[in-house]
């Protein structure tokens, strides 16, 4: 099912920097009506109002504290679209010190702030005619790689969340989208030391608006991206997107 964004009023969590501020930007270059950014210290947005005007809404929500996720809800009682962009990394082997503190402190963000999300804004976006609600993941929900485990390992809880979610949420008639950046030109992406391959982070915006042009679930921005999407597209029809019952 195509849907367009012109005109739509959109929330972006962590959208003061990174892929978060390039969807921003994007979505109202493209047309939206309305972007909440969502951020932990809405004063942290204040380059994207100066620029856009009231075409940017701040609006305060952390990843890690579900009453402001609650309280966001009941402020953008008008939002069609959500991208849930925000995240936490932390990079570690699983035989780490450190290992179960740092998986703990990702599942709060990456996970259960994304339940969070969806519970929140699910009846929001079915008020409104059910809409969007697009998660960004990682091509490290598919590949784990080792020095990154505890992160990998989050995504990929991630990743099973999003495609329940999709199950779900058609039922309202919200469309939802898991996408699997490879790595992006961001902070992040420095902080994982990925800056010699990291990639523009405008290919994720326009891979979000594609993807929902054409109506896909999945959405892999980048080379490394789109490498991994390739192998994986037949199990990702057959398995994943397919009609299977439990029993």
């Amino acid at each position: 099912m195509a849907y367009d964004i012109s005109n739509k009023i959109i929330l972006v969590t962590g959208a003061n920097r990174g892929i978060g501020k390039v969807l921003v930007e994007s979505f109202i270059e493209g047309g939206a009506k309305k972007v909440y950014a969502a951020v932990r210290k809405p004063e942290s947005v204040s380059p994207l109002v100066e620029k856009y005007g009231e075409k940017v809404v701040p609006i305060q929500i952390d990843l890690g504290d579900p009453q402001s996720i609650a309280a966001a809800a009941k402020t953008a009682f008008d939002v069609q679209v959500v991208v849930n962009n925000a995240g936490a990394f932390k990079g570690g082997t699983p035989l780490a010190s450190d290992a179960i503190a740092s998986l703990e402190f990702q599942m709060n963000i990456n996970v259960y702030g994304l339940i969070h999300m969806a519970s929140a804004f699910a009846p929001v976006l079915k008020a409104n005619g059910g809409g969007v609600f697009a998660q960004l993941n990682s091509v490290v929900s598919m590949k784990t790689f080792s020095n990154f485990a505890t992160y990998s390992a989050s995504k990929a809880a991630a990743y099973s969340i999003t495609q329940a979610l999709r199950e779900l949420l058609s039922e309202q008639g919200t469309i939802v989208l898991s996408v699997h950046p490879g790595p992006i030109a961001t902070d992040m992406g420095d902080a994982a030391g990925l800056t010699s391959i990291a990639e523009p982070p405008t290919l994720v915006a326009e891979g979000i608006i594609k993807a929902l042009e054409n109506g896909d679930f999945h959405v892999f921005p980048g080379s490394m991206a789109k490498q991994i999407g390739s192998a994986y597209q037949s199990f990702a029809a057959n398995v994943v997107e397919a009609n299977m019952s439990e029993g």
